[in-house]
């Protein structure tokens, strides 16, 4: 198949053709200039350009490629925007800052939650922390009466999804605040099963099961929690909902991907899902048996379903989480894989909605210090060697600028093991985890009001361009919105038009041919 390829690829032909193909699609393209029904937003954690080639390279080389010409499936969207990632206080951003600009539409301080940039890390303030509060595009979502989810491959209590629901000073505090904070704080966990959003959140899925549950409960996997106020919040989460007079199979908690796959998405209103003790597993290491963790393509799967039964349509978070995990270990195969994890999910959900009236957007909220080196030739493994230094020793195409990769004195790659999923990549400077890099990432999207991400852009235009596609937020009254619903009646009484046409056609033929019969 490569030689076949690069044979082709000889002849100026190939390009030529490849070049009128693209342009033809380009001019073919039209903006999608009403509103969004659906929105989906997907966030690969930590996926800056440097791990997308990679990434693409990988999905092509798994499939028998030479994998440079391969596409991961958000590559197909016409849009394309550069994001500028920073935030108020620092250049290069933190996960929980940047999640808030692209949820809340707010540029904030590193390591806060669902607050504005008033709110400072540590901050102990709850009166300050509940005035300087911000709502995301979730909250938009549900008050304007559509159906809203989050799924994610890290703690559900992980800053990124946890900026869609919670408001806190201090992302570390997932399962308890610190006693001396003024006034009633809650940790992240307890907002999202007690308070609004979080409690009104159709689907959640993801990990950190110890967070919800007390020291002196034991998990599934043997392990006891960590909750030192004696609460079991997913009994809460039960209860709640038995309280609000849902029938038993209208609610339902899964721990497995068989638990997952038995959902039935006609009957389940709300759904929480709690894969692991921890973050979940990385794709390429996790338990892929039934009673193991699902795949974000499966849990993404579940969750379009569910929530497409809503008639107002929905609002959806899908985060790969631990693509940003691995990297700060330097695991760049673990990270990699991961992010081929995510595309699959993109491509599941581009199958089940429509362009016509979704928008889905994909883009990262940072990148890392991973870099994409050498002069490697064609097709050579993305995983492999690149080419040796001044000193004769072989080093591998993909590096990173920090973290517990580095060596003092370099090893002599052709005795290890660099296939091991675990190998850690050679770093330069030496730090216990791996830095988050500050370029710009990038936002792919497609369909309704795409078009609106181009250019270069804060990060927190993001959460803007959603909420207007969708006419929720501050953009309930703006000249496109209702034009779906329009669209979609005229299209209902078009369709009872040419039913009532041929059935007319039908009678008419029926005449004929009694009268004709009757002559006969």
């Amino acid at each position: 198949m490569r030689d076949i390829l690069f044979i082709a690829e000889i002849e100026p032909q190939y390009w030529n053709r490849l070049a009128k193909s693209s342009l033809k699609r380009s001019l073919n393209q039209k903006p999608v200039v009403r509103q969004a029904k659906n929105v989906i937003l997907f966030l690969g954690d930590g996926m800056g350009i440097t791990t997308i080639t990679p990434a693409r390279i990988l999905k092509g080389q798994l499939n028998n490629r030479s994998g440079e010409e391969t596409k991961l499936a958000f590559e197909e969207f016409p849009y394309v925007s550069l994001i500028k990632t920073y935030n108020v206080n620092q250049q290069v951003t933190d996960s929980a800052a940047s999640a808030n600009a692209f949820l809340c539409g707010v540029k904030t301080n590193d390591g806060t939650i669902g607050v504005n940039a008033r709110v400072a890390r540590y901050s102990n303030d709850c009166e300050s922390i509940s005035r300087n509060s911000i709502s995301s595009i979730l909250k938009w979502a549900i008050d304007s009466g559509k159906s809203a989810g989050i799924v994610t491959t890290a703690q559900i209590t992980d800053a990124t999804p946890a900026a869609s629901y919670a408001h806190i000073s201090n992302r570390d505090w997932e399962f308890a605040v610190p006693a001396n904070m003024t006034g009633n704080c809650k940790d992240i966990a307890r907002q999202l099963i007690e308070d609004e959003p979080g409690s009104k959140l159709k689907v959640v899925l993801g990990g950190a099961r110890r967070f919800f549950i007390p020291e002196t409960a034991t998990a599934r996997d043997g392990k006891n929690g960590v909750r030192k106020d004696g609460r079991n919040l997913i009994d809460e989460w039960h209860r709640k909902r038995n309280e609000s007079g849902l029938k038993p199979n209208a609610y339902r908690f899964v721990e497995t991907k068989s638990q997952l796959k038995d959902v039935k998405h006609n009957e389940v209103d709300y759904l929480f899902g709690l894969f692991n003790y921890d973050h979940l597993s990385y794709d390429r290491e996790r338990d892929h048996s039934d009673s193991g963790e699902p795949s974000l393509e499966l849990m993404t799967e579940t969750a379009v379903k569910l929530l497409s039964r809503d008639p107002n349509g929905f609002v959806l978070l899908v985060e790969g989480g631990n693509i940003d995990k691995a990297h700060h270990d330097n695991y760049a195969q673990l990270a990699l894989y991961d992010a081929v994890a995510f595309d699959k999910a993109i491509t599941k959900a581009t199958k089940m909605v429509s362009s016509a009236d979704t928008l889905m957007v994909v883009t990262a909220d940072h990148s890392h210090t991973i870099s994409f080196n050498g002069y490697t030739e064609r097709g050579n493994s993305i995983l492999g060697l690149s080419g040796k230094d001044s000193n004769n020793k072989p080093y591998t195409t993909l590096m990173y600028g920090n973290g517990p990769g580095f060596q003092e004195v370099r090893d002599d790659l052709s005795n290890v093991d660099i296939s091991n999923p675990r190998y850690q990549s050679l770093a330069s400077v030496h730090l216990d985890s791996n830095c988050h890099g500050g370029e710009d990432v990038a936002a792919y999207s497609v369909g309704p009001m795409a078009h609106l991400l181009s250019g270069t852009q804060e990060q927190s235009y993001i959460a803007h361009v959603m909420a207007f596609a969708a006419c929720i937020g501050d953009y309930t009254t703006e000249s496109h919105c209702g034009q779906q619903s329009r669209r979609t009646s005229a299209s209902h009484h078009n369709l009872i038009d040419q039913k009532l046409y041929t059935f007319c056609l039908f009678i008419l033929i029926l005449k004929y041919c009694s009268h004709f019969y009757r002559q006969s």
